[in-house]
């Protein structure tokens, strides 16, 4: 399986990465696409910014560490994943989950799978800021942990 994971403060391009990773895809039927965003609203409060940290080379590690999990228990081709860090505004692309495989039901489970560990377990931290001048760092939420606790068993 061919799997690529980079971790960048650069914008991406959904219809390039796509067209780069087809390449590796074989004989897939199937291409699943997922690219998260970040929203501007969080409860009452509005975001200006959300500032996001790594370990290079660590976190890079981890995330083909799961990409290679998900090709153990689902038959994909090929992966790709980008996750930006830096300073994001709202309404930028923040993340990247591409996955092919012969049968769509592998390709989403292997890009849902990506997703959820994304959301709750690999080395980033964030930090919003704030319109009003406040910060927090953010914390995974008890939606997402719960999302992810079905890989489990």
């Amino acid at each position: 399986m061919h799997c690529e994971i980079t971790v960048q403060s650069a914008a991406f391009d959904l219809g390039t990465e796509e067209k780069a990773l087809r390449q590796y895809a074989g004989d897939a039927g199937a291409l699943v696409a997922f690219q998260g965003m970040v929203r501007a609203f969080d409860e009452a409060t509005t975001l200006a910014a959300l500032y996001l940290q790594h370990y290079p080379g660590v976190t890079e590690a981890e995330i083909r560490r799961i990409a290679m999990q998900a090709a153990q228990r689902w038959e994909i081709s090929a992966c790709r994943v980008i996750h930006r860090v830096g300073a994001l505004a709202a309404g930028e692309p923040i993340v990247l989950v591409l996955v092919t495989a012969g049968h769509r039901a592998a390709a989403f489970a292997a890009a849902e799978y990506l997703m959820d560990y994304l959301k709750t377990e690999a080395p980033f931290w964030k930090r919003e800021d704030f319109v009003d001048g406040t910060h927090r760092w953010v914390e995974a939420k008890s939606s997402d942990q719960a999302a992810s606790e079905r890989w489990h068993g």
